[in-house]
């Protein structure tokens, strides 16, 4: 296999789960293939560094196998290679993000109706 389309390879190697949402994020500037911004058509090569978002975290790995054909996620981990660069960043970023929520401190009840009266008041500026 020569080249598979970025779309195809981002949904057969499990990072989307659709084609559709593949495309857009592509289209939207957020895929970056060898550091530049892609196309949907664009063929993806072995070797190649791939860029993404995957909900609060960004991935960046290097094409290892083609497939056009989306498999179970066992077999779709074979299709990238983590950069250590990438693993490194994800779990400072989690690591920060989880220290961030235990520092917020959640209320004990909801507010009731006297308190939601003063809250409305304050977010009218009275």
């Amino acid at each position: 296999m020569s080249g598979v389309r970025l779309d195809k390879w981002l949904w057969a190697a499990r990072f989307f789960k659709t084609r559709a949402l593949a495309k857009k994020a592509i289209e939207g500037g957020k895929v970056h293939y060898d550091g530049a911004r892609a196309k949907t058509s664009k063929a993806v090569e072995v070797g190649a560094r791939i860029r993404l978002p995957q909900g609060w975290d960004t991935w960046e790995v290097e094409v290892v196998a083609l497939s056009e054909q989306r498999r179970g996620a066992p077999e779709a981990r074979e299709l990238y290679r983590e950069t250590p660069e990438s693993q490194t960043r994800r779990a400072r970023e989690a690591e920060s993000r989880r220290q961030a929520n235990q520092a917020m401190q959640h209320p004990f009840k909801r507010p009731d109706r006297r308190e939601r009266r003063e809250i409305k008041r304050f977010m009218r500026g009275e």
